[in-house]
């Protein structure tokens, strides 16, 4: 007879088989997670490159700030284009005959001053019969003479009929310090609209002007200047007219990194007193006074050496012949021995 034992194999057995059916479970999820993840890597994505244009271009902000300083005051800025009547000989059924022929003088930049008013400097316009201003959208324009001031080198022209583009905000040449950076818009070599920067290089400079009289108060700059620039503006970094282009020291005529500029304390004395009479009137007394700067600059060396600060304004020059030397007053002389101090003028009438 055979016997048949009953182990209890149950248990035993079911334990290890889950414990297999569970680890096969998990290789499965762990395969299929493998599987997702590649199906995840081979799958396209979209691309993460930045698509550019070719007009997104990137700029810094000093560059940003530049170009919207030029976008907001170059519309200001004109073009002057000046033509002189000449005598010429022309052939005729008759003979030889003489005869005017209007031919091109010169050009040179300007800029709005007001509504009706154009800036640009003497030379520009000095013996022209008729002058044309072309504006930022090209429309060209008659312009007439309002005055002029030689000595000064400034000249204000007006059109009736105008584009209406807002005027240069002004600024001061008061407190215009050497290193403050500032730009130029004018049109050199004809060509209009043109942006050149630099640094103020110097304050207070002397240059003998057109009508050979010394033009003194200068500001020197290093922004390029060349043929055309003249009667354009200097502008600050804020957009702010300081300045009228007038000349350029060079060797060659072509611009060496020496340019000058009439400051707009001295414009907006004469352009205002040209637009209300036709000429600027003159106090004239003679005397060339010390700039703030350069005051401000002796008394701190005079107190280094014990001394007492100066007061008021210091004359440096006294033109020979002028009341103020026949008033007696006395210039700023330097000598091998170091500066004597010229008079100060306290106060005025007091």
């Amino acid at each position: 007879m055979t016997a048949y034992f009953a182990w209890p194999l149950g248990r035993r057995l079911a334990q290890p088989l889950q414990r297999t059916l569970g680890i096969l479970a998990r290789r499965r999820a762990a395969l299929g997670t493998v599987a997702t993840a590649s199906a995840m890597l081979l799958a396209p994505r979209p691309s993460l490159a930045r698509v550019v244009r070719a007009d997104d271009t990137e700029l810094t902000a000093e560059e940003r700030r530049t170009v919207e300083l030029f976008k907001h005051c170059s519309g200001s800025v004109v073009h002057i284009n000046t033509f002189a009547n000449q005598k010429a000989l022309i052939r005729g059924t008759w003979g030889l005959s003489v005869d005017l022929q209007e031919i091109p003088q010169g050009t040179g930049s300007g800029f709005l001053w007001d509504k009706e008013h154009i800036v640009t400097n003497y030379h520009v316009i000095k013996d022209a019969d008729r002058a044309t201003v072309t504006f930022a959208d090209h429309s060209v324009h008659e312009a007439l003479l309002v005055g002029a001031e030689p000595d000064c080198d400034l000249a204000v022209l007006k059109c009736n009929d105008r584009p209406k583009v807002p005027a240069l905000e002004p600024g001061t040449s008061s407190k215009l310090q050497v290193g403050q950076k500032v730009f130029a818009i004018g049109n050199p070599f004809g060509l209009d609209q043109t942006l050149t920067n630099g640094i103020i290089s110097g304050l207070g400079r002397e240059m003998r002007g057109v009508t050979g009289r010394m033009m003194r108060g200068l500001v020197q700059t290093d922004a390029a200047i060349n043929p055309g620039n003249s009667g354009g503006p200097l502008l600050d970094a804020r957009g702010r007219f300081i300045g009228v282009n007038t000349m350029i020291a060079s060797p060659s005529g072509a611009f060496a990194g020496v340019g000058f500029a009439i400051p707009s304390d001295t414009v907006n004395r004469i352009v205002t007193q040209i637009i209300k009479y036709g000429h600027a009137k003159h106090a004239w007394m003679g005397i060339y006074l010390s700039m703030d700067q350069w005051t401000e600059k002796l008394s701190r060396s005079l107190e280094r050496q014990g001394m007492p600060r100066i007061q008021g304004a210091l004359v440096l020059n006294v033109e020979p012949g002028s009341p103020a030397e026949l008033a007696g007053l006395r210039p700023t002389l330097q000598s091998q021995q170091g500066i004597l101090l010229g008079d100060e003028i306290l106060a005025v009438d007091g």
